[in-house]
């Protein structure tokens, strides 16, 4: 657990934690630059089992995007990643898999054909980010949410580029949208035009034909705007 044992010190070899992160960071470029192709990162649950509706939705968009020719980046646990992975790699796509080392172990599925552990969360979204063309996002509790609002964060401040954020199943994110559009926007928290960042869909064409026609037509290329104060 060495992201535990990092917060928790107050002492200890600073040089050396700072190279084994550097070198984590360098195994995980290295990884992306292997998958050799556009790719998507897709976010769910690993509590969803095979008989919930996302399972059977996540690995339909797997299969969609890998036949549009997209590897599909997970977490590569179980749940909604593993569906997803599962989908891209039945249909013959490339599937990724970024794992990361918890208290309670996180297995990997079987469905990944590129596959790393990560020791530390930052070198692990980091990757999530760099390889992807676009986001898919299944219902999922906290760490599906960190990896939603740190994407919206990214975006809205010019750090990546702008592509799309999906968000599959209306009816799980909506009441979040809501509050978005209905709490956020009138306090002046965030800028109307960054409702446009979300889109929601239970449609899996719709999914991936949004961040295909993205890609095809190079939208990812025009930068947010950022402003000074947008991520606080």
């Amino acid at each position: 657990m060495d992201d535990r044992r990092l917060l928790e010190r107050r002492d200890g070899d600073l040089p050396g934690d700072v190279a084994r992160i550097a070198d984590e960071f360098l195994e995980g470029f290295v990884a992306v630059e292997r998958i050799g192709r556009p790719a998507v990162s897709v976010f769910g649950s690993a509590r969803v089992r095979e008989d919930h509706p996302a399972y059977a939705q996540a690995q339909e968009v797997g299969r969609r995007l890998a036949q549009a020719g997209f590897a599909v980046v997970t977490g590569g646990g179980p749940g909604a990643m593993e569906a997803a992975n599962r989908g891209a790699h039945e249909a013959g796509g490339v599937s990724v898999g970024f794992n990361i080392e918890l208290p309670h172990e996180q297995r990997e599925n079987p469905y990944v054909d590129i596959s790393l552990t990560f020791k530390h969360f930052a070198a692990r979204k980091t990757m999530f980010v760099k390889a992807a063309e676009g986001f898919v996002i299944f219902p999922g509790g906290f760490g599906t949410l960190d990896e939603l609002f740190e994407s919206l964060t990214l975006i809205q401040t010019g750090k990546v580029l702008h592509f799309p954020v999906v968000l599959f199943d209306s009816d799980y994110w909506r009441p979040l949208v809501d509050w978005i559009q209905g709490g956020l926007l009138p306090q002046g928290m965030i800028s109307p035009e960054d409702l446009d960042l979300l889109l929601l869909t239970d449609d899996p064409a719709e999914a991936v034909e949004t961040i295909a026609d993205c890609y095809e037509q190079r939208c990812a290329e025009v930068p947010a705007e950022p402003e000074k104060a947008d991520a606080q």
